[in-house]
């Protein structure tokens, strides 16, 4: 199944399931993070027959809007290990965003005035279906809901000030995340994830190519901390990011970062100043 959080006319959000070109809403459930909470989510949203909707045109807000945690891992993909200087790690790394840093799949992504050097980085999603603890990493599948597409895009001077990289990970309205939550049964780690900016591609790379797999960062993280349905864990980034090049690249005013991973979709953002 797919799933999407879609925003309504009148101010509200839905969950609806993706068929083809029509949405059709999942009645009683604002988004698919309200969705999750539910024990029986997958049969409630496979017998969904509410409104419906063209799949063309639609406005989708972050497929989970407000999720409890965005954990998020760094020097997971041994290219952009390499083209940032460091070593295979033994253990992730680990930071968090919040949930002011989400943007729908097509939203504007706001460059603030504070930072010029503004980086892509293309990352597969993936998204809690059950809550556990100290889950091992044979069962850690049971608790992936699916996967879906974020860029974690970084500023790069604020994330360097100090060793600590949160305050360049999660600035407000900058990070796409959608546009669909794919379930285990149509969506395995392995196909290819790009990144491209006005059209040129600037990562490239299969999503299989993980150093640590989204099994076993479900299982290392759980260790840590309670997962929830709904959270969401970000698995890192390929090689290509404008930091690394030779002259370095950022993104700038009225660039479009489009973002794809064959089987769960498209982000395409325009990038333009904050208010």
């Amino acid at each position: 199944m797919r799933l999407l959080t879609l925003r309504t006319a009148n101010g509200t959000t839905r969950a609806v399931r993706q068929d083809g070109t029509t949405l059709t809403e999942i009645d009683g459930f604002s988004d698919v993070g309200a969705l999750l909470k539910d024990s029986a989510w997958e049969s409630i949203a496979a017998a969904a027959n509410g409104a419906t909707h063209p799949v063309e045109g639609a406005d989708l807000a972050p497929v989970v809007p407000f999720p409890g945690k965005i954990i998020c891992v760094g020097h997971n993909y041994r290219n952009h290990i390499k083209e940032m200087g460091r070593e295979i790690p033994e253990f992730p790394t680990l930071f968090a965003k919040y949930q002011e840093s989400l943007i729908g799949p097509n939203d504007d992504l706001a460059l603030p005035q504070e930072s010029d050097t503004v980086d892509w980085e293309a990352e597969l999603a993936v998204v809690i279906g059950k809550k556990g603890r100290r889950i091992s990493e044979a069962d850690a599948k049971d608790y992936i809901a699916g996967y879906s597409v974020l860029n974690d895009v970084s500023m790069r001077d604020y994330q360097f000030r100090t060793i600590q990289w949160l305050q360049g990970k999660t600035w407000e309205n900058s990070t796409p995340f959608g546009p669909a939550l794919v379930t285990q049964d149509e969506f395995t780690a392995g196909p290819l994830m790009t990144s491209a900016v006005d059209g040129e591609v600037q990562q490239s790379t299969p999503t299989g190519d993980l150093v640590f797999t989204p099994e076993f960062l479900v299982s290392y993280i759980s260790t840590i901390i309670t997962l929830n349905p709904g959270d969401v864990i970000a698995t890192g980034t390929p090689g290509g990011v404008g930091h690394a090049q030779d002259p370095k690249r950022y993104l700038q005013e009225g660039q479009i970062l489009v973002t794809t991973i064959e089987g769960l979709g498209q982000l395409s953002n325009r990038v333009v100043k904050e208010a």
